[in-house]
């Protein structure tokens, strides 16, 4: 997987993310709101290369990677499986090219391709702008929850 179109004068590469890639993407999770370590994502990276239900994107702008989107399919009991967005960042600067519709179109590709029927994005609350872009690009609000979590280690 690797297409590139043009974004203003410049030319926008996607590709699958590599190891060599996770200080880069730690940059974009801090901006993002995610801070992590280069070890804690390069490893997370091998673990998705290494995985047929999860994948991992990058654009590339200028030779920079500028935006990153991470999908996996999520299977339960109750439902059918669906590809779930984990993440996606576009670096501040590189905003409102096009770059992120670019990623999410890439993902649903590869959702086709898997023959998986949805693709789903969760959005925290408080993230109005990225709730305006999902909806512009063609998802509908199916619902508002509450998330738990209980520490376990």
């Amino acid at each position: 997987m690797s297409t590139s179109s043009q974004t203003g004068h410049s030319q926008v590469a996607i590709r699958r993310l590599t190891v060599e890639d996770a200080e880069a993407a730690a940059e974009l999770s801090r901006q993002l709101g995610y801070p992590c370590s280069v070890d804690d994502l390069r490893k997370r990276i091998d673990e998705r290369l290494q995985s047929d239900n999860s994948v991992v994107l990058g654009a590339v702008l200028n030779g920079e990677l500028v935006g990153w989107i991470d999908a996996a399919i999520e299977q339960h009991l109750q439902s059918s499986p669906c590809a779930v967005i984990g993440g996606l960042v576009v670096r501040e600067g590189a905003r409102g090219f096009g770059i992120g519709k670019r990623l999410c179109l890439e993902i649903e590709e590869w959702a086709r391709e898997k023959k998986i029927p949805v693709l789903r994005v969760r959005s925290q609350i408080k993230r109005e702008d990225a709730h305006r872009f999902y909806l512009r690009e063609g998802y509908c609000k199916v619902k508002t929850s509450v998330v738990f979590e209980k520490p376990l280690l």
